[in-house]
């Protein structure tokens, strides 16, 4: 089965120049890819719009407040690697 284009999109979109974003957002992505095909997470590219030092903080940092946006998002790309 084919990816769709979607998928591609966001797999490149997930490498970042930081290695450990990659690390967080590769698996997310692979374990997701299905629903993410399908649509889930819409704001998943908008989040990847984000600049790489601000989205590290995010990450590591549950209670930033200029990410509440993105919270459940965020929780779920920490424990994709779990």
């Amino acid at each position: 089965m084919s990816e769709s284009g979607r998928v591609r999109r966001l797999k490149w979109l997930c490498r970042r120049g930081m290695k450990e974003l990659d690390v967080l957002l590769q698996p997310f992505v692979e374990r997701n890819k299905d629903k993410l095909a399908q649509g889930a997470w819409p704001e998943f590219e908008g989040l990847l719009e984000t600049e790489d030092d601000l989205l590290w903080d995010w990450l590591q940092h549950t209670g930033c407040e200029s990410a509440s946006r993105y919270r459940d998002l965020l929780d779920q790309i920490r424990h994709a690697r779990s």
